[in-house]
């Protein structure tokens, strides 16, 4: 029987000037920025909101991600290390970031950026989280290119070899959720655009929480372990944040079904 694989083994880097580097990781984060910027802006200009307000919300925004990602790693993942070696907390090149923490940060960012701007919380993050989506598949892209957060070994025809790992063929997990975030940006947008979701308090909000984060429950079954702590444990350290941004996301949904639907 003949076994059919993708062998993985790009470049991260996209090209370097002596110690300086751009790479794919880097340029894919960006990007969600800018394009999260673009869209924004056009939401902003279709609701009459000042321009203004986006430059600061992108500042915000920025900040809480960064932030989030990086405290969410270092202390959801490796705490013993980093409160050992604080100052490492800085040292962002060194990579991870972690996506729950970023979405902690987030949203700790943009209430504050509420309750400075007075707006409505759930006006801000209905919106927000049509950007994030697309923000968190191209992140994933990058976290393929990179062959980090690796699934577990499989032998379905289109299994990865990350060469840069190991030989075993496996998940191409990065790519199954790369894929689905970018479906979940289509759906909230078409969700905003064609079925005036951006009305009703809570409602994109809650389904971006509910397929995010459910669907990041039941793919890391088929996940690789991030960390060595995680290989005792019946569910590892994403499931277990994943779960209360899922119930969240549900019991928003369930509110404006029943409870609320009033115009935002």
């Amino acid at each position: 029987m003949i076994q059919l694989f993708i062998t993985w083994n790009p470049d991260p880097e996209i090209f370097s000037i002596g110690d300086f580097g751009i790479r794919w990781y880097g340029l894919l984060f960006a990007l969600g920025f800018v394009f999260g910027f673009m869209i924004m802006k056009k939401i902003f200009v279709k609701e009459n909101i000042p321009l203004k307000l986006l430059d600061s919300l992108t500042m915000y925004m920025i900040v809480g991600t960064v932030a989030g990602a990086r405290l969410g790693h270092c202390f959801f993942y490796e705490p013993e290390y980093y409160l050992a070696n604080p100052i490492e907390i800085f040292y962002l090149r060194q990579g991870g970031l972690a996506s729950h923490g970023a979405a902690i940060g987030i949203l700790a960012s943009l209430i504050f950026f509420a309750v400075k701007f007075k707006k409505n919380i759930l006006w801000i993050v209905d919106r927000i989280v049509i950007v994030v989506a697309l923000a968190g598949s191209l992140i994933r892209f990058g976290n393929l290119i990179n062959s980090e957060i690796i699934g577990s070994p499989s032998d379905v025809p289109w299994a990865f070899v990350f060469t840069q790992v190991d030989n075993t063929p496996r998940h191409p997990s990065q790519l199954y959720e790369g894929l689905f975030y970018l479906l979940v940006f289509g759906f909230l947008m078409w969700m905003y655009y064609k079925r005036d979701a951006g009305s009703k308090k809570g409602l994109l909000f809650g389904i971006f929480l509910t397929a995010v984060f459910g669907f990041r429950f039941f793919i890391e079954f088929i996940k690789d372990v991030q960390v060595d702590f995680e290989k005792t444990m019946t569910l590892n350290m994403g499931q277990i944040l994943s779960i209360p941004f899922a119930l969240g996301g549900l019991t928003l949904i369930v509110y404006y079904a029943f409870f609320n639907k009033n115009k935002a």
